[in-house]
């Protein structure tokens, strides 16, 4: 006997042809349209979503105050909201970092 070996059929696959797919872009709450959002990531792609990202600009700015203008934890944790703790957290962290450097009183 001999046996005629076929080689199986391949069926398409239902994702690869993405313009047949039906997308309604809801947005999210920050966004009304993910095409013209403006974020460089998804904030549900990025560990930490939305408050992670604004955190991240929000620090950088404290980082940015304390060390080019002088600003006291006081007067950053008042302009930004949040208490002095977290002020001397996101300070240490960016010591840590090497982001910040300590002004030498002469």
């Amino acid at each position: 006997m001999s046996a005629i070996l076929e080689a199986p059929v391949r069926r398409p696959r239902i994702d690869a042809l993405p313009e047949y797919t039906e997308y309604q872009d809801g947005g999210c709450d920050l966004y009304p349209s993910c095409l013209t959002c403006p974020l460089p990531r998804c904030r549900y792609d990025d560990p930490g979503g939305a408050a992670a990202m604004l955190r991240t600009g929000r620090d950088a700015s404290i980082v940015r105050l304390a060390s080019r203008d002088g600003s006291t934890v006081d007067e950053l944790a008042a302009m930004f909201g949040v208490s002095r703790r977290t002020v001397f957290r996101v300070l240490r962290a960016a010591r840590a970092n090497g982001d910040f450097l300590l002004r030498q009183s002469a």
